[in-house]
């Protein structure tokens, strides 16, 4: 029986709670007709493993299956072909992060490079850029990094970026046109901590003036995502054009509540939704749980639409460190 008392707030409660649920419900199911996959790490049975999914959660695949080895930071390729990542190997002394790049589902994986992180595609998925580790001693430490490096997969060569002063960046991407590279910086180059724009064969650099951290470029080259604080995920519009680069029109997306972070947003091909990982701000080993290859219990991935705000949901629930989101491209089911 209901109380007397509760029969006057039930009507409240609901249009309170449902609306919420109603719009989760709805882009749930929106989401089961989305063509691309998303790929991402995740910590199962003692490893870090690359996990690869429907936009809707469904259909999960191990890609990797390493229970020696500890793959991370996955990026598909702008054809869905390929997919780049880190693997953290070796124990004690010996550890050190090395890039790889394997064919998506998995098979033909090869070594790029050793003390090597934070890769990214370029648009026609013929280079790599990535980043070197700062010191040959192993670190968590995401802006341990100087300088950026180009691998050509039809050639097997690498080359430096001609701006040999770049240090302490993480998070690259490569703009579509191929013209700039995006990269926060942290304690180096000149600035604190800032959003960068970097010409990709100049020695220009661009402050964008936006704060927070690890930009993502929509595959149009006209947006920009990125986190301006742990409770925060925006977008804004990107221009390239005239004398500087410059990020305009800026709103926040997604917004929670401490201690949940939101963090490591990542547009769809299609710039319809935005994906990316949310979960409790605990330290462990005093690693805090967005850095790459730090252990973030209770972390899900999710997915967003980023024309209005706060409409998401959860694509994992298992809260095994499932982190590091990107898109996969593929083909439509015809």
């Amino acid at each position: 029986m209901v109380p007397a008392w509760g029969l006057g707030f039930l009507p409240l409660l609901m249009v309170a709670i449902c609306p919420a649920a109603a719009a989760e419900e709805d882009l749930s199911s929106e989401l089961k007709h989305v063509a691309y996959k998303i790929v991402y790490e995740t910590y199962q049975d003692g490893n870090w493993e690359l996990y690869v999914c429907n936009a809707d959660g469904s259909d999960t695949v191990n890609l990797t299956h390493t229970p020696e080895l500890n793959e991370l930071y996955p990026h598909a390729s702008p054809d869905g072909t390929k997919l780049a990542f880190v693997v953290d190997e070796g124990e004690g002394p010996s550890k050190i992060r090395n890039l790889y790049y394997m064919n998506i589902d998995g098979t033909g994986r090869k070594l790029v490079a050793k003390n090597a992180r934070q890769p990214c595609w370029k648009a026609d998925s013929s280079a790599i850029a990535y980043l070197k580790g700062e010191f040959e001693k192993f670190s968590y430490t995401d802006y341990a990094t100087k300088g950026i490096f180009i691998y050509d997969l039809k050639t097997g060569t690498h080359r430096q970026h001609p701006n040999r002063k770049i240090e302490h960046l993480y998070n690259l991407c490569w703009s579509p046109d191929g013209k700039w590279f995006l990269a926060t910086v942290h304690a180096g180059m000149g600035y604190k901590h800032a959003i960068l724009a970097i010409e990709a064969d100049g020695a220009g650099v661009i402050d964008l003036g936006i704060p927070g951290c690890r930009p993502d470029i929509s595959a149009d080259g006209k947006r920009v995502a990125w986190g301006p604080s742990d409770w925060a995920l925006c977008v804004g519009d990107l221009e390239f054009s005239g004398p500087a680069v410059k990020v305009v029109n800026v709103r926040e997306v997604l917004t929670s509540e401490k201690p949940t972070k939101i963090y490591h947003i990542d547009w769809s091909p299609d710039g319809k939704y935005v994906t990316y990982s949310r979960g409790p701000a605990v330290k462990r080993l005093g690693l805090i749980p967005e850095i790459v290859g730090a252990k973030a219990e209770g972390w899900n991935i999710c997915v967003a639409d980023p024309g209005q705000t706060n409409r998401y949901v959860e694509i994992t629930t298992d809260g095994k460190c499932n982190k590091e989101p990107d898109w996969v491209p593929v083909e439509k089911t015809k």
